[in-house]
Protein backbone atom coordinates (compact mmCIF):
# COMPACT_ATOMS: atom_id res chain seq x y z
CA UNK A 1 0.00 0.00 0.00
CA UNK A 2 1.00 2.97 -0.76
CA UNK A 3 2.33 5.69 2.20
CA UNK A 4 -0.37 8.67 2.16
CA UNK A 5 1.21 11.29 2.73
CA UNK A 6 3.28 10.71 -0.97
CA UNK A 7 1.47 12.21 -3.60
CA UNK A 8 0.48 9.57 -6.63
CA UNK A 9 2.99 10.56 -9.41
CA UNK A 10 0.87 10.72 -12.70
CA UNK A 11 1.61 10.82 -16.26
CA UNK A 12 1.27 9.58 -19.79
CA UNK A 13 3.47 8.57 -22.37
CA UNK A 14 2.92 8.73 -25.97
CA UNK A 15 2.62 5.17 -27.53
CA UNK A 16 1.48 5.72 -31.09
CA UNK A 17 -0.12 8.27 -33.48
CA UNK A 18 -2.54 10.56 -31.09
CA UNK A 19 -2.55 7.45 -28.87
CA UNK A 20 -0.66 7.42 -25.35
CA UNK A 21 -0.98 5.63 -21.74
CA UNK A 22 -1.89 6.94 -19.00
CA UNK A 23 0.35 5.76 -16.06
CA UNK A 24 0.35 6.06 -12.16
CA UNK A 25 2.75 5.90 -9.39
CA UNK A 26 0.50 3.39 -7.85
CA UNK A 27 0.78 0.89 -11.02
CA UNK A 28 -2.54 1.74 -12.50
CA UNK A 29 -2.57 2.20 -16.78
CA UNK A 30 -5.54 3.64 -19.10
CA UNK A 31 -5.29 3.72 -22.81
CA UNK A 32 -6.17 7.47 -23.98
CA UNK A 33 -6.37 8.42 -27.74
CA UNK A 34 -8.97 9.99 -30.23
CA UNK A 35 -12.35 9.15 -31.11
CA UNK A 36 -10.28 7.61 -34.16
CA UNK A 37 -8.58 4.80 -32.16
CA UNK A 38 -10.37 1.36 -30.94
CA UNK A 39 -9.83 0.49 -27.61
CA UNK A 40 -8.87 4.08 -25.68
CA UNK A 41 -10.98 6.67 -23.86
CA UNK A 42 -10.74 10.30 -24.84
CA UNK A 43 -9.13 12.86 -22.50
CA UNK A 44 -12.84 14.19 -22.34
CA UNK A 45 -13.97 11.13 -21.50
CA UNK A 46 -12.18 10.92 -18.92
CA UNK A 47 -12.67 13.73 -17.62
CA UNK A 48 -16.15 12.83 -17.36
CA UNK A 49 -15.44 9.56 -16.18
CA UNK A 50 -13.70 11.22 -13.41
CA UNK A 51 -17.10 13.53 -12.74
CA UNK A 52 -19.03 9.93 -12.21
CA UNK A 53 -16.74 8.23 -10.37
CA UNK A 54 -16.13 10.92 -7.90
CA UNK A 55 -20.03 11.48 -7.55
CA UNK A 56 -20.38 7.66 -6.96
CA UNK A 57 -17.49 7.76 -4.58
CA UNK A 58 -18.86 10.78 -2.86
CA UNK A 59 -22.51 8.81 -2.24
CA UNK A 60 -21.06 5.47 -1.09
CA UNK A 61 -21.11 6.25 2.53
CA UNK A 62 -24.43 7.54 2.88
CA UNK A 63 -26.03 5.52 0.51
CA UNK A 64 -24.42 2.01 1.82
CA UNK A 65 -25.17 3.23 5.84
CA UNK A 66 -28.65 3.54 4.25
CA UNK A 67 -28.88 0.54 1.53
CA UNK A 68 -26.70 -1.91 3.11
CA UNK A 69 -22.80 -2.59 1.63
CA UNK A 70 -24.30 -4.64 -1.27
CA UNK A 71 -26.66 -1.82 -3.22
CA UNK A 72 -26.41 -0.92 -6.71
CA UNK A 73 -25.81 2.57 -8.79
CA UNK A 74 -25.09 3.55 -12.02
CA UNK A 75 -23.47 7.07 -12.62
CA UNK A 76 -23.95 8.37 -16.37
CA UNK A 77 -22.41 11.85 -17.46
CA UNK A 78 -23.18 13.48 -20.84
CA UNK A 79 -22.32 16.48 -22.22
CA UNK A 80 -21.56 17.15 -25.77
CA UNK A 81 -18.33 19.71 -26.78
CA UNK A 82 -18.32 23.16 -27.75
CA UNK A 83 -15.72 22.36 -30.61
CA UNK A 84 -15.57 26.21 -31.30
CA UNK A 85 -14.24 26.55 -28.00
CA UNK A 86 -13.10 23.86 -27.33
CA UNK A 87 -14.74 23.07 -23.63
CA UNK A 88 -17.77 21.31 -22.77
CA UNK A 89 -20.14 24.05 -21.44
CA UNK A 90 -22.36 21.66 -19.87
CA UNK A 91 -21.87 17.70 -18.31
CA UNK A 92 -25.41 16.29 -16.99
CA UNK A 93 -25.26 13.35 -14.58
CA UNK A 94 -27.49 10.69 -13.76
CA UNK A 95 -27.13 9.02 -10.74
CA UNK A 96 -29.14 5.60 -10.83
CA UNK A 97 -30.16 4.03 -8.10
CA UNK A 98 -33.26 1.68 -6.68
CA UNK A 99 -34.97 2.64 -3.68
CA UNK A 100 -37.95 1.06 -3.86
CA UNK A 101 -37.72 -0.42 -0.23
CA UNK A 102 -37.93 3.20 1.55
CA UNK A 103 -41.19 5.13 1.61
CA UNK A 104 -41.45 8.41 -0.22
CA UNK A 105 -40.28 10.47 2.74
CA UNK A 106 -37.45 8.37 3.22
CA UNK A 107 -35.88 8.40 -0.24
CA UNK A 108 -36.49 12.38 -0.42
CA UNK A 109 -34.56 12.25 3.07
CA UNK A 110 -31.71 9.80 1.71
CA UNK A 111 -31.23 12.26 -1.57
CA UNK A 112 -30.81 15.14 0.34
CA UNK A 113 -28.00 13.49 2.55
CA UNK A 114 -26.29 12.15 -0.76
CA UNK A 115 -26.75 15.71 -2.58
CA UNK A 116 -25.15 16.89 0.47
CA UNK A 117 -22.16 14.68 0.31
CA UNK A 118 -21.53 15.08 -3.48
CA UNK A 119 -21.38 18.64 -2.92
CA UNK A 120 -19.32 18.79 -0.15
CA UNK A 121 -16.62 15.90 -0.67
CA UNK A 122 -16.72 15.37 -4.72
CA UNK A 123 -13.29 17.13 -5.65
CA UNK A 124 -13.58 16.28 -8.97
CA UNK A 125 -16.99 17.92 -9.19
CA UNK A 126 -15.98 21.37 -6.95
CA UNK A 127 -13.27 21.90 -9.29
CA UNK A 128 -15.05 21.86 -12.12
CA UNK A 129 -17.54 24.35 -10.91
CA UNK A 130 -15.27 26.60 -9.24
CA UNK A 131 -12.45 26.30 -12.38
CA UNK A 132 -8.49 25.86 -11.53
CA UNK A 133 -5.58 27.76 -12.53
CA UNK A 134 -3.32 25.09 -15.03
CA UNK A 135 0.34 25.83 -15.70
CA UNK A 136 2.75 24.21 -18.01
CA UNK A 137 6.68 23.83 -17.81
CA UNK A 138 8.25 22.55 -21.17
CA UNK A 139 11.45 20.69 -20.62
CA UNK A 140 13.40 20.00 -23.54
CA UNK A 141 17.08 17.77 -24.05
CA UNK A 142 18.55 20.85 -25.80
Amino acid sequence: MADESTPTELWVERTGTRRYTGKSSRGAEVSIGSESVDGVFTPGELLKIALAACTGMSSDLPLSRRLGDNYDATVRVSGAADRENELYPELHEILELDLSELDPEAQQRLLTVVERAIDKVCTVGRTLKAGTKISLDVVTDA
